[in-house]
């Protein structure tokens, strides 16, 4: 006797799907004056989840990050209003607080808007500060989480950010602040049995790398930098601690990228082939670096 029966619930068809859609938008309508703060997760257009996928295509107006990748971009109706807010170091579109007010302008105007970000509108990506101004100009504000750039180019890369024995937490730290490099308790950071993920830090990866190393955290702890991660271009860079700058230089990274930092990168398996860019680098189509 097969103990194992197909779920009822699973939906069997492209009808099913779209009646699950209809009755959520009937449930949850996306309403005329309402914003919504909407995460796109990674890049990966299959990580986008269905509530964002079903907010996204009800918008009178999306206004977008430039980390939101094409193929999700693709999904928005082509009658939708789309509006460039993306920020990159130096570069701003807009600066937040016109951000803000255009957001609430928009849904005082009667719009529905969507607020699209990279990632999770709650984890680095100024979603609290948009939420609260809405709130303060009494425009209904609603949130759909993503998943954030930590847990998606972890799992793209095969590097677990918990393991028994290697690490018992995890954390997410922001690798630049508007004064440049990141002020932190470094002494807190450097302790084993720990993730580091670093935000935005590629810019300071030689500040986090001195600064963890003169804390006490062992220059040889293993490092990896995850750029463009979960998507098909994704690069995967390991190293040790002590070499991290010369692996961001070396590789000539770019944003997006992410920098994760602890026991936990020596679990990383690549792609193998003979060749080496140098002893100590590695990346996705090289020979992983054996720690």
């Amino acid at each position: 006797m097969n103990k194992f029966k197909q779920s009822q619930a699973i939906p069997q068809d492209t009808q099913t799907f779209m009646q699950i859609i209809t009755r959520k938008n009937q449930e949850s309508p996306v309403c005329c004056g309402e914003v919504w703060l909407v995460g796109a997760g990674p890049g990966d257009v299959e990580l986008l989840t269905l509530k964002a996928l079903r907010v996204i295509q009800q918008a009178d107006v999306i206004v977008f990050d430039r980390l939101v990748s094409d193929p999700i971009m693709a999904l928005i109706p082509e009658n939708t209003l789309r509006i460039d807010v993306g920020k990159s170091t130096r570069n701003h579109t807009l600066g937040q607080d016109e951000i803000n007010q255009l957001l609430v302008s928009l849904a005082q105007n009667g719009h529905r808007v969507v607020r699209l970000k990279g990632g999770d509108p709650f984890i680095y990506g100024r979603g609290g500060e948009e939420m609260k101004h809405c709130q303060y100009h009494n425009v209904e504000c609603h949130i759909v989480p993503g998943i954030t750039a930590a847990m998606g180019c972890a799992a793209a890369s095969g590097i677990p950010l918990t393991y028994r024995g290697l690490a018992q937490s995890v954390r997410f730290i922001t690798g630049h602040s508007a004064q440049g490099e990141p002020d932190l308790d470094w002494s807190k950071l450097a302790i084993d049995c720990q993730t580091l993920v670093f935000y935005m830090g590629i810019a300071n990866s030689g500040h986090i790398s001195q600064q963890l190393i003169t804390h006490g955290l062992s220059k040889t702890t293993p490092v990896a930098v995850i750029e463009r991660g979960t998507q098909p271009e994704q690069r995967v860079i390991t190293g040790r601690l002590n070499e991290l700058e010369t692996m961001v230089v070396d590789n000539k990274v770019e944003t997006p990228a992410l920098l994760i930092i602890g026991e936990v990168v020596s679990l990383y398996r690549g792609k193998r082939t003979k060749q080496r860019v140098n002893r100590d680098v590695s990346t996705s189509v090289l020979v992983p670096h054996t720690f």
